[in-house]
């Protein structure tokens, strides 16, 4: 499958450099990270979250889990929850169900950045499909993320 062409438009205005890898197809970030032999701390996973206000996307790292609390703080909104199936594949109609690009702002979605990505050499993501991921330098990331809100808002599952 091809890169949905909002993404690879976004990426191309903005000059990212990239390469994309393909693995085995997986169902879930953990077993992505697992089939694609990159560590799971360096795959950034989007979460959707929605309230009455619309849609917003959490960035952080597949090892991790969203503290709602503290992004929605951080969001300054406050009535957030998970979205739905169904309206995560209303608003990405152009990626395959469950592999939703941490790149909201590519789709107009208000993305917000855990601060721990940051800390990456190199960062992987999804790219719409179950089988590609695209692999940026950490300075690559950084530049893409930048204009975004950064923060602290997940934390180990083990805690």
């Amino acid at each position: 499958m091809s890169l949905p062409s909002h993404l690879t438009s976004y990426l191309d205005q903005r000059g990212a450099r990239y390469e994309i890898c393909t693995h085995e197809h997986s169902r879930s970030s953990a077993e992505t990270a697992r089939s694609a032999h990159v560590p799971a701390s360096q795959l950034a996973k989007s979460v959707i979250l929605q309230d009455d206000d619309g849609c917003v996307m959490a960035v952080l790292p597949a090892d991790r889990v969203l503290m709602v609390g503290e992004f929605s703080r951080l969001a300054g909104r406050y009535r957030l929850r998970l979205a739905d199936e169904d309206r995560i594949a209303a608003l990405f109609q152009d990626c395959e169900r469950g592999a939703v690009p941490p790149v909201g702002m590519a789709w107009g979605i208000p993305t917000l950045v855990d601060d721990e990505l940051e800390s990456n050499e190199v960062v992987y993501m999804e790219v719409g499909d179950h089988a590609q991921l695209l692999r940026m330098s950490h300075d690559q990331f950084h530049e893409l993320m930048r204009a975004q809100p950064h923060g602290s808002f997940s934390k180990s599952p083990m805690h």
